[in-house]
């Protein structure tokens, strides 16, 4: 996995396609216990070389109830963005992460990952690939008990563009997230026995 990691890293297969230098960024153990799978870093993210280091982060660990420590603890997460580098902006918002990147390293990645007992799906592009499906996110989010058989949920991406959507769907945030939170525990709580 360290190789691999290492490689992923260097990549610059994209760097004509990428408005800023290639900085892949992504986070990883061969333990890591749950996987966190959202589109693509943004610029504070390539910025700081760090995923979810933001209001969106913030909001993220108290969704799944942890800290900066745990989050940032590979053994605990895996953070796979479908795309590793900032893809530039577009007209409403960051452009889609680059395909080449998933068709690159997706699989091999995912085959090391063997201790994932929980995968958290954040955006179109990331349903597509994990899920196979084009159904919008709230339909997903709402399907979460059938999901969580197969030990996935959709979230609606945490950030605060998205204020108006969990406003409108309040069962969120009062059903699912202590849901979400009580299952991150007993999988963080395992992990540490």
């Amino acid at each position: 996995m360290q190789a691999l990691l290492q490689k992923v890293r260097q990549c610059a297969l994209c760097e004509n396609e990428l408005p800023l230098p290639p900085k892949p960024i992504l986070q990883a153990s061969c333990q890591s216990k749950i996987l966190i799978v959202g589109q693509a870093p943004g610029a504070k993210t390539h910025d700081k070389g760090l995923p979810f280091d933001d209001k969106s982060g913030e909001r993220l660990r108290a969704w799944l109830g942890v800290d900066k420590v745990q989050f940032y603890n590979p053994r605990n997460f895996a953070i796979l963005p479908m795309g590793f580098c900032y893809p530039g902006k577009g007209k409403s918002g960051d452009l889609p992460p680059i395909p080449l990147c998933a068709q690159t390293w997706r699989k091999d990645l995912l085959a090391e990952l063997r201790q994932i007992k929980l995968t958290i799906i954040l955006g179109k592009y990331a349903i597509n690939w994990h899920l196979q499906s084009t159904q919008p996110i709230t339909e997903l989010a709402q399907d979460w008990q059938r999901l969580l058989l197969s030990n996935q949920l959709v979230l609606p991406h945490p950030s605060p563009r998205n204020n108006i959507w969990l406003k409108r769907n309040s069962w969120f945030e009062e059903t699912l997230v202590p849901i979400l939170q009580s299952k991150v525990s007993e999988i963080i709580t395992d992990h540490q026995c």
